[in-house]
């Protein structure tokens, strides 16, 4: 009689957890609704077996889709994979309680399963996946390396062995050598469109920095460019390069002479504009220079001609704002301010006042509860929401929606931040200070209190500050101005639009698609109609004046349908290759999307400026559904060539329109 293996032994003990959870597993899908919350539970403990076994993961991702189909997710917040974050991850897969780690394992598992190919998802494609998962990786290199220490040893004890179980088996999937230098290159790729919101690009950079500076890891090639975005945060000058913390970074200045702080200055400024992304040294430098070197302050900002000729007509409102925000937790402001001056926008006559009026903006308790719970108390509510706000006028097209249906609302914000920078300020105070937003439509005043529940009646705290209060009030009218619309024929975008959005919105507007059947009817019109109100060789070159809000349907990596979007029609030109382009503003958190049959959207590299996507006109009006115009100026119909309406009905037929089309 032989003695088995420990290798035969080892296979054997993951067969029988296996069996038993395929046992589970069957229990739960055959489970009545009241009998589940005990049969998951049992998935879940089994499972955790599983992935402790050598083998296990891979037996598991095996069976992401029979999970799936077994309602392991359903219920949940694991339920909707397109909406999971990846910077929620570290505390899912650090939670003391082993439910929570083994669903967030077995989600990952899932979305490797999508990634890899081997699990078309209804909901979330493989590009989608294999992007979440390297994000997670960056966030949880930690994990990886086992870096976990002791205060996870003292809250998750051996239930830690999950996750970094979990953490090595997605890097050899994923392609270990290659997530440091994929993450650099996809930090990079989101900085180029400038978000408000960076906290989890400096999450990301943050890990490869401790991955970095650990003689214990060895990263081999990988990380080489991550020098610049490390250094960006941590070390952006010669006065902190080896990161001493601010304490010591500001004794340090008092000891400089003249050149040392221009030095200075020069460095912070060309690390800022150069990424994206302000250092806690920055403002530290800024506040010193209020009083030790007044002069500089244009050199630390990075200003052109044009903002210091701002900054000195607007010198004491620019001091003030500085005193005010600059602050070590919310550094993002210096950028803020920059591109504020830079825009010019002081030059508005309301923009002074209002400004003025913010900084002396008194928050109501709810305001001042909200912004603690979204950002801490390392410093006070009002440093935050002004911090917002600056970053908000400077970067008008760096707003998101977060995990929120809210499209519509940042919509709203991106455009008046962009077209009418005071009255963004207005609404700001009615949030803030008062905690409700009257809008008029149609004549009628609709209050935010007194309008029933909005899109997203329990909003995500993943947003910049602005938005934290300001969303939650438009979208309860936005919702609202949909229910006073809910007897009228056809799309109620047509009314809602040019009176939430402003003035500027043309009254015009053009439907592809039939409201009621979700046919689309004659869309050679449509694109006709497009093309004379937008094309600048069809409207007699007359470029935008305003931007337009616009729908689109969205398409996922294999051209399938996901959903109806709200975007911002900017601009329409001649991209460097000479091919016709509409720019666009996109609130969706990242404009770079894959949407199936080679329609890849652009964020760099095509005249795009910062926060702008782009496609080529034809592909984006293939997935065009609503448009506005000035119904004065629309013109005749555009003379399209029929090859390249062809073209874009191509696409259309590819894509969502392949069971909407009416047969010709």
């Amino acid at each position: 009689m032989s003695v088995p293996t420990d290798e035969a032994a080892f296979a054997s003990r993951l067969d029988t957890r296996l069996a038993q959870f395929e046992a589970a597993l069957d229990a739960l899908a055959k489970a009545p609704s009241m009998a589940r919350a005990t049969r998951v539970t049992r998935v879940f403990d089994t499972a955790r077996r599983v992935m402790l076994e050598a083998g296990g993961c891979a037996a598991l991702e095996q069976r992401a889709e029979a999970m799936e189909r077994a309602g392991v997710f359903a219920g949940s917040d694991w339920a909707t994979p397109q909406r999971l974050l990846p910077v929620l991850t570290p505390q899912a897969l650090g939670s003391p309680h082993a439910d929570t780690v083994v669903i967030e394992s077995l989600s990952e598992l899932r979305m490797l399963a999508v990634a890899r190919g081997d699990y078309a998802h209804a909901l979330i494609s493989a590009e989608q996946a294999h992007h979440y998962l390297t994000q997670t990786l960056a966030l949880n290199l930690s994990r990886l390396f086992d870096m976990g220490g002791e205060a996870e040893r003292e809250t998750q004890g051996r239930l830690a062995e999950v996750p970094r179980a979990l953490c090595r088996y997605l890097a050899e999937r994923v392609g270990y050598e290659h997530i440091v230098d994929t993450m650099v290159d996809e930090i990079w790729r989101l900085l180029a469109q400038r978000p408000l919101l960076v906290g989890p690009i400096g999450e990301m950079i943050t890990q490869i920095a401790l991955c970095q500076a650990n003689p214990e890891i060895d990263l081999g090639t990988s990380g080489q460019g991550a020098a610049r975005l490390v250094s960006s945060l941590f070390g952006p000058t010669q006065g902190c390069r080896e990161d001493p913390g601010v304490a010591a970074y500001a004794d340090r200045l008092a000891a400089m002479d003249t050149l040392g702080l221009q030095q200075e200055a020069t460095g912070m400024a060309r690390a800022m504009h150069d990424t994206g992304l302000v250092s806690a040294y920055h403002p530290v430098l800024l506040r010193y220079l209020l009083d030790h070197g007044e002069h500089l302050i244009s050199e630390a900002l990075g200003l052109s001609t044009t903002g210091r000729d701002c900054l000195l007509c607007y010198h004491q409102l620019v001091r003030a704002l500085i005193d005010a925000v600059a602050s070590p937790a919310a550094p993002q402001a210096v950028y803020g301010l920059s591109l504020l001056l830079e825009r010019g926008i002081l030059y508005q006559p309301s923009l002074g006042p209002a400004l003025w009026r913010q900084l002396a903006l008194r928050l109501s308790d709810f305001s001042r509860q909200r912004l603690t719970l979204a950002y801490g108390d390392a410093a006070t509510p009002e440093t935050f929401l002004l911090s917002g706000v600056l970053c908000m006028l400077g970067l008008p097209l760096g707003v998101g929606q977060g995990n929120n249906p809210t499209c519509q609302s940042a919509r709203a914000l991106s455009m008046w931040a962009y077209n009418d920078p005071d009255y963004l300020l207005q609404m700001v105070v009615w949030a803030a200070r008062d905690d409700e937003i009257v809008m008029l439509f149609e004549g009628q005043s609709i209050s935010s209190m007194a309008s029933g529940v909005g899109l997203a009646p329990n909003l995500t705290l993943d947003l910049d500050p602005v938005s934290l209060l300001v969303v939650p009030h438009l979208d309860r009218i936005y919702a609202e101005m949909g229910r006073l619309c809910s007897g009228r024929e056809g799309d109620p975008h047509r009314w809602i639009n040019p009176e939430f959005h402003g003035w500027w919105a043309g009254r015009g507007f053009h439907i592809s698609v039939d409201v009621g059947t979700g046919r689309i009817d004659d869309p050679v019109t449509f694109y006709r109609h497009f093309y004379a109100a937008y094309h600048p060789l069809y409207n007699g070159n007359q470029p935008l004046v305003h931007p337009q809000p616009a729908g689109i349907a969205v398409t996922d990596s294999a051209g399938r349908f996901i959903g109806w979007h709200a975007i911002t029609i900017l601009r329409a030109a001649l991209g460097p290759d000479d091919v016709m382009r509409v720019y666009f503003f996109n609130p969706n958190n990242d404009s770079g999307q894959d949407w199936g049959d080679g329609v890849l959207v652009g964020t760099e590299g095509s005249g795009e400026r910062f926060g702008e996507a782009s496609l080529p006109l034809v592909q984006f009006a293939s997935r065009l559904y609503i448009f506005h115009f000035d119904p004065q100026e629309e013109g005749v119909l555009a003379a399209v060539p029929d090859a390249e309406l062809e073209t874009v009905l191509g696409y259309l037929r590819r894509s969502w329109g392949a069971d909407r089309l009416s047969p010709e």
